[in-house]
């Protein structure tokens, strides 16, 4: 297990403050309240290792394969249905959405290879991403990408915790399938945009790794 790049300002930060407590804590308080002093050392303690886990990048057997897109992120299938795109396609397509807690992965992989043909920010709202209109009105990042004449769209959704959302991706890019796309910080959602014909691999509740499960295949 490595840690992502996106977390080392973070994780300096936090670890500094958490130096800072606790010499404050064991100078001021130990001497007339040890029991104090070590509950704040365990729980310090405790929040400094939840964030270094949440930029993990767990080692994985990554799934690449030509007819398949490859879940972009890790969490848990919340929505499978037919919608009308709102963004860069005008007809219907097969939305799947990754809901992703504080506690799961965040790095976000490309479920493709292929050309980028746009990459947008959206600014937008912090709705719990499980809310049906957070896809629409929340903050967001949109990419298209084009693999042997299908285009797929994927949206990188910020939650009311998410109040970063990092893309590396710019259209007119060739990438591969399984690299990384960006990174989410705290809970947020992925969706993907499929074309109707695609073949849905995953249910209502499964619990996909990114870069790993196959989510359709066409």
């Amino acid at each position: 297990m490595t840690i992502h790049k996106e977390g080392y300002p973070t994780i300096a930060i936090a670890t500094s403050i958490f130096a800072l407590i606790n010499l404050l804590s064991f100078y001021f308080i130990s001497a007339t309240a040890p029991v104090v002093t070590l509950l704040i050392f365990i729980l310090t303690f405790g929040l400094l290792i939840f964030l270094i886990s949440f930029f993990r990048i767990p080692k994985r057997q990554l799934t690449i394969r030509d007819n398949a897109v490859i879940a972009p992120a890790d969490g848990k299938v919340v929505v499978i249905e037919e919608v009308q795109a709102d963004e860069y396609f005008s007809d219907r397509r097969i939305q799947v959405s990754i809901f992703m807690s504080p506690l799961n992965v965040h790095v976000n992989r490309n479920p493709v290879s292929g050309e980028i043909m746009y990459s947008q920010y959206h600014k937008g709202k912090y709705l719990v991403a499980w809310h049906p209109k957070s896809s629409t009105e929340n903050e967001r990042h949109s990419v298209v990408y084009r693999k042997d004449g299908k285009e797929i769209l994927v949206k990188q959704i910020a939650g009311a915790l998410a109040k970063r959302i990092v893309n590396y991706l710019q259209a007119g890019q060739t990438v591969k399938q399984t690299d990384e796309m960006g990174f989410i910080k705290l809970g947020s959602r992925v969706d993907l945009l499929l074309p109707l014909d695609a073949k849905i691999q995953v249910k209502l509740g499964d619990k996909p790794k990114g870069g790993v499960t196959v989510v359709a295949t066409w």
